[in-house]
């Protein structure tokens, strides 16, 4: 992650404005070091607005091809890719970490996906 090892404390970490995508940065008062709000999340690294990244999921979601989205919503097909790739891995990451961290079953896992999915409608 690039923080500091010594433990940290709540008011030790300050806003320091926001970076070009418009995510809250935040600073480390003690070492100095900087951190977005989006760490750790697909997120993170991506200059398009949360909106938009969104708005691609959605299309993909609906089948749509990477050529499709790219006339749809006028950015290059190598950005949806990349997009594409990483949802492809924190989705991976987060369905391991279910299953060995949690230790849920295949089944189990599904369920709470499907379960997910119902109260994302709702």
């Amino acid at each position: 992650m690039g923080v500091c090892q010594r433990k940290r404390k709540y008011n030790e970490i300050v806003r320091n404005g926001h970076n070009y995508a418009g995510h809250q940065v935040f600073r480390f008062m003690c070492c100095g070091k900087q951190f977005v709000e989006t760490l750790g999340t697909p997120f993170y690294g991506k200059r398009l607005p949360e909106k938009e990244i969104i708005g691609i999921c959605k299309l993909l979601v609906e089948k749509n091809g990477v050529r499709s989205i790219e006339r749809i919503t006028g950015h290059h097909r190598d950005t949806i890719s990349n997009l594409l790739k990483d949802m492809a891995e924190h989705a991976e990451m987060m369905n391991e970490f279910l299953l060995h961290d949690v230790k849920l079953d295949e089944m189990e896992a599904d369920e709470l996906w499907c379960t997910v999915k119902k109260t994302k409608k709702s």
